[in-house]
């Protein structure tokens, strides 16, 4: 790290302290940045320099449609599954492999050219295909959308050897896919054509476009006894947010459950009618009653309530590290508590003690862990020392906000 570096901290006005440097240096110098910098930038040859950060941030409240963070429940999407046989592989398929003979062999009897003359699969029978390289057990899945698929409709399907070297030039001879619910045995779907390798580096894994081609219907049924049900993504779930998009819904809606409620003649009837129509289960949770209005039309209802239009005043604090990336994502108001890391060449001191000299005026406002991130980076700090300060500051409990390592 060299001086210009650290001196980067100091034009951003932040705290700058040094392992020997006078603590009424910046009293002397008239608290001027400018100063200070000057003052360090003769004495860079003389003292060892550290770099301490005390930094401040603010959220502000954003809006946002509620489709943006929930969905309506039976929309999910489901995942169909199966074995296949990839055939064309220029030597690279499994060889004298007992489950690619046996599915081989069990191909050539469904295409009428069975490879038994007795019926019965068995070592003789198999031994003629020992010498088979050319083909490769894999697993094949497809992705139905939330919103269903129809019979004949065509989806894209992903392939996975089981055993081979590489499934490069192969064609996917055949897959039937079934259902989630394995105990349902019925064919949804089956599969063919040309594998594409996403990855060179990959060459088992790759895909079929439109190879795969629905053979029953799915549907997504998305409401029931009247009600639907809302679900929050996972990311934006809590008590808080269930409450606030309840108590937003009923702000919307509650006339139209008032007024099936008795003609609405009395206020508190209506009022006890909204509240009772719309119900935080959890907090993941929302259900939702349909309007007698909207009985025979529960599309446009759900469209509509979903259009409704949120504020998260005060969104979860929480940071998202990707090792693997080096990417680190904070939501949130992530502050930090006092606390004093020294991190290889680096020092970082967060918190408002009197003994800690600060170049801004309001000395009681905990640090922002984004702050601290973004001076990190303009001292060219590696994102796997900043990944290692944060959980640092986390281990020690001075990390206000939740930690997710991914």
């Amino acid at each position: 790290m060299t001086n210009d570096e650290q001196l980067r901290v100091i034009n951003c006005n932040f705290v700058i302290r040094a392992s020997s440097f006078d603590h009424s240096l910046i009293h002397r110098l008239g608290g001027s940045i400018n100063n200070v910098a000057t003052e360090i930038d003769n004495m860079k040859n003389i003292i060892p320099f550290l770099t301490l950060v005390i930094l401040t941030a603010q959220y502000a409240s954003a809006e946002t449609r509620l489709r943006n963070i929930c969905r309506v429940k039976g929309q999910e999407e489901n995942i169909l599954q199966g074995y296949g046989l990839v055939v064309g592989l220029n030597g690279t398929g499994a060889a004298n492999d007992g489950p690619t003979m046996r599915a081989m062999a069990r191909a050539m009897e469904l295409l009428g050219s069975p490879l038994s003359t007795t019926g019965r699969l068995d070592a003789a029978s198999l031994a003629e295909l020992k010498g088979m390289k050319n083909a490769s057990l894999v697993i094949v899945q497809a992705q139905v959308p939330a919103t269903g698929a129809r019979r004949g409709e065509k989806l894209n399907c992903s392939v996975s050897a089981i055993n081979g070297k590489s499934l490069v030039g192969g064609q996917l001879a055949f897959a039937t896919l079934l259902g989630p619910n394995l105990q349902d045995r019925r064919v949804f779907a089956v599969c063919s054509g040309p594998v594409q390798i996403d990855d060179a580096a990959v060459p088992t894994a790759g895909r079929v476009h439109d190879g795969c081609q629905m053979e029953q219907d799915v549907y997504t049924p998305f409401h029931k006894d009247g009600f639907i049900t809302l679900v929050l993504d996972k990311n934006h779930a809590g008590f808080h947010t269930a409450a606030e998009v309840a108590r937003k819904v009923r702000d919307d809606w509650g006339g139209y459950y008032g007024n099936q409620a008795a003609g609405a003649v009395n206020t508190q009837h209506s009022e006890d009618a909204s509240i009772s129509s719309v119900i935080a289960d959890d907090a993941t949770n929302i259900r939702v009653r349909i309007p007698t209005s909207y009985e025979n039309d529960p599309v446009a209802f759900a469209g509509q309530v979903l259009e409704t239009i949120i504020t998260e005043e005060d969104p979860e604090a929480r940071v998202v590290m990707n090792p693997r990336t080096g990417s680190i994502v904070i939501s949130g108001d992530v502050r930090i508590g006092d606390v004093v890391v020294v991190h290889k060449n680096t020092v970082i001191e967060a918190g408002t003690s009197a003994e800690f000299t600060a170049l801004y005026d309001d000395q009681n406002i905990s640090p922002s862990l984004n702050s601290l991130v973004t001076q990190l980076k303009y001292l060219k700090v590696p994102p796997e020392d900043v990944m290692d300060i944060i959980r640092v500051i986390e281990r020690d409990g001075k990390l206000h906000g939740k930690l997710i390592v991914e």
